[in-house]
């Protein structure tokens, strides 16, 4: 469920919303988002290599590293990770839903997941001014540097299980298609995101994918799972509200044919920030 529950406020809205998640079924997710077109590597206006260069530019480019990335709501993915391996000493995955910390699990100890990551972990190589062949390398180093793959709730105030980071918190934080997917509102969505700066240091980057324009998407064949509906101008301000600084904002807006009717998403945002 990428992270879920919440307190008096709004628990009702929150409540529902894990409901939606029983039935989620993380192969049927990954068919539908993760295989062409939306992850055609032959496309430069395919979803997935838009989303692998922005994470490229800010890990590779901008120089972003130190020692403890932590992923908030992983889902069932591991591309959003795969350019910080190269730049931090130890990466957090986390998930609300065991059914996507197994799916995790299963790739990160060697096994065959429900989706091959090669293509994604060559496209990454590729965009690093590397060998294609080298993914091997990628995909050992990034399974040496998870060190945990933990249960997280957006909507607790303390999202991580306790001790999990060092006392001055994380250098690093991503989280992709999570905050909008398991909220029941803009402020749901906007506490949430506030709740996540208490895992990052002062100083510390933020990098947040989400989906702009999107009501629902589908989590299992027949499981239409809602979404907070967000405008760039409801990123820029939720951020904002959280007291963090806006470095950056990139848009995509999806071509025709990467309309597929497993969810009406209009644009994808990537937002980079910072917690002063």
């Amino acid at each position: 469920m990428k992270g879920s529950h919440g307190g008096e406020s709004g628990m009702e809205g929150v409540a529902a919303m894990e409901a939606c998640y029983q039935g989620f079924n993380p192969a049927a997710y990954l068919q539908y988002n993760y295989t062409a077109p939306r992850a055609d590597f032959h496309r430069r206006d395919s979803i997935v290599p838009w989303k692998l260069s922005c994470l490229h530019k800010a890990f590779t480019e901008e120089g972003l590293r130190g020692e403890v990335l932590v992923d908030v709501g992983s889902g069932p993915t591991l591309y959003q990770v795969m350019s910080a391996c190269e730049h931090f000493d130890r990466i957090i995955l986390s998930d609300f839903l065991e059914v996507n910390r197994n799916e995790l699990l299963k790739w990160l100890q060697g096994g065959e997941g429900s989706l091959d990551w090669t293509p994604y972990l060559q496209h990454v190589c590729e965009l690093e001014g590397r060998s294609p062949t080298a993914w091997r390398e990628k995909a050992e180093r990034l399974r040496s540097v998870v060190t945990d793959v933990l249960p997280v709730d957006v909507h607790q105030p303390h999202p991580l299980p306790p001790g999990t980071l060092p006392h001055s918190g994380a250098d690093c934080l991503v989280s992709s298609f999570c905050l909008e997917s398991v909220s029941p509102d803009l402020a749901s969505f906007t506490r949430a995101l506030g709740h996540l700066s208490r895992l990052l240091r002062r100083g510390g980057h933020l990098l947040l994918i989400g989906a702009l324009g999107e009501s629902f998407y589908l989590g299992a064949p027949g499981l239409r799972i809602p979404v907070v509906s967000l405008e760039e101008s409801q990123v820029c301000s939720s951020l904002r509200v959280c007291g963090y600084n806006l470095l950056r904002l990139s848009v995509y807006h999806l071509p025709p044919d990467m309309k597929l009717g497993v969810d009406d998403v209009t644009g994808v945002f990537f937002a980079e920030a910072r917690k002063p």
